[in-house]
């Protein structure tokens, strides 16, 4: 993998997971609620999966390797937090099986 962001950002789009794809047929080009998503968005050396800059919310979708990193996903969510950025958190299987839901808790969060 890259090490720069950018760099990094660019090939995560290429390998994106099935639930984010699904997530993000769901939410690019303005789909849910008149936002702007963007997709694997570099933050303070960190990359979000999606990111809405119009509510300060960074969305991450977790699959198994998060339940080995808690600490790691814990100090990354306060750094982003202290920018202003509040992040919620989906598991994959979230997405497959209740998209609907997903998208209703993205629009209040």
């Amino acid at each position: 993998m890259p090490n720069n962001p950018k760099s990094t950002s660019r090939h995560l789009r290429k390998v994106a997971t099935p639930a984010e794809t699904i997530l993000w047929e769901e939410i690019r080009n303005r789909k849910l609620g008149g936002l702007k998503f963007r997709r694997q968005y570099p933050v303070l050396g960190f990359i979000l999966d999606f990111y809405c800059a119009e509510k300060s919310l960074g969305i991450e979708l977790d699959g198994s390797i998060h339940d080995t990193q808690k600490e790691y996903d814990k100090l990354r969510e306060e750094v982003i937090l202290e920018k202003g950025i509040r992040i919620v958190r989906f598991y994959n299987q979230e997405i497959v099986e209740n998209l609907e839901d997903v998208k209703r808790k993205i629009l209040i969060f």
